[in-house]
This record gives structure tokens, C-alpha cells and sequence, in this order.
């Protein structure tokens, strides 16, 4: 990845704010474990001690609704130079990743309901799906 590298996450602006919450930090956590260039640095302050740090990047926080959420992962899966993280709405109701592991392969992501999406790549690439969403307020 080049230093062009840009971050962004979509949410469904109606889900409960913990539910959002909940949304956000798991998609994060996807990305960041795709590209650990992102955040795995340490920085250590006058009196020596040393942080973890939270992202070299902004994370811009957009919203946008069900349908737009799908057409956008669908576009987003046509390149392989990027961090794609969804976030199926079907994955609330199970209690384990093993579960969700399984349940996975017999979903189909063109009609399955996502609660958000994470997107890290080229620059150009990511405005270019993400630039006419707002921010999420």
C-alpha cells in the first residue's frame, strides 16, 4: 500500500448508538488487522512511556442506508488492492465467530443486509465510492 492510503467507514445512520458503536470499532478492527501499517506504532512520551497508537489516519465515520450500503460493497469487491470490511446484519444474532465462521458460506452479500462497511485503500479509490456520503451526525 502506498502512503496514498485512505480510510473510510459507512454506517446506517438509524441503528442504536450502540449499536453503531458496536459496528464501527468491529469494522475497525477488520481494517486495521488487513493493514497494520495503520496503527501498529508506538510512540513513547518525555517520561518514557510508551502507547500503542489508535491510527496513523483519519478514520472518517460516513453514513448511508441499506441499499446504498450494498450497491457500494458490491463495487468496492471488484478490486483486490484493498481493505474490505462489511458488517452483515445477520451477524448480530449469533453469539461466536466459529458461528458466524459457519453461517457465513450459505449468504449471499448482493442481498444480504449490511450495517456498515470498511474501506481502506488508494486515495482516488475511496473518495471515488465514498464521496457524495455525509458525515455521520
Amino acid at each position: 500500500m502506498s502512503t496514498d492510503l485512505r480510510i473510510a467507514i459507512i454506517s446506517r445512520p438509524d441503528l442504536p448508538i450502540g449499536l453503531l458503536a458496536n459496528t464501527v470499532a468491529a469494522i475497525s478492527v477488520g481494517i486495521g488487522a488487513k493493514l497494520p501499517i495503520l496503527g501498529n506504532l508506538q510512540l513513547t512520551d518525555t517520561e518514557g512511556r510508551t502507547i500503542d497508537i489508535s491510527s496513523n489516519r483519519p478514520v472518517p465515520i460516513l453514513q448511508a442506508g441499506q441499499e446504498v450500503l450494498s450497491e457500494l460493497l458490491l463495487k468496492a469487491l471488484k478490486t483486490n488492492e484493498a481493505a474490505i470490511v462489511p458488517f452483515p446484519a445477520f451477524a448480530r444474532s449469533l453469539h461466536s465467530y466459529a458461528d458466524y465462521e459457519v453461517a457465513f458460506p450459505d449468504k449471499d452479500l448482493s442481498i444480504e443486509p449490511l450495517d456498515g462497511l470498511g474501506l481502506a485503500g488508494p486515495e482516488k479509490w475511496v473518495r471515488s465510492l465514498t464521496g457524495n456520503l455525509k458525515l455521520l451526525r
